[in-house]
């Protein structure tokens, strides 16, 4: 992996730099997470349980379905409740609209 030399680049590219930079650090994390969901489940089903009856359910009682899906990983959701994941939120920073991830 080519670096480049940050000390002669212009505050343009560097702020360029940067806005890439944070973008693959969310899909590094939201990908790292989605694979160590996969991994427990696994894991889980193999002793026979499942991740929610070693972790217990979130919230009241209730979950809820899936609302939104990433087009680009149908596996990364989000129910519209709470704070948006890190894949939407970069979506919408380029300019998409909460319906376009509509399931």
């Amino acid at each position: 992996m080519a670096i480049p030399n940050i000390d002669k680049l212009t505050l343009k590219e560097l702020i360029e730099l940067e806005a890439k930079v944070q973008k693959a650090i969310s899909a590094a994390r939201d990908r790292e997470r989605a694979e160590v969901k996969q991994a427990l489940a696994q894991l889980a089903e193999k002793r026979g349980f499942s991740v929610s009856e070693l972790f217990g359910g979130r919230g009241r009682g209730k979950s809820s379905a899936a609302k939104y899906a990433n087009p680009d990983n149908k596996a990364e959701t989000w129910t519209g409740r709470g704070r948006k994941p890190n894949w939407l939120v970069a979506k919408l920073n380029k300019g998409a609209k909460l319906t376009d991830f509509a399931i």
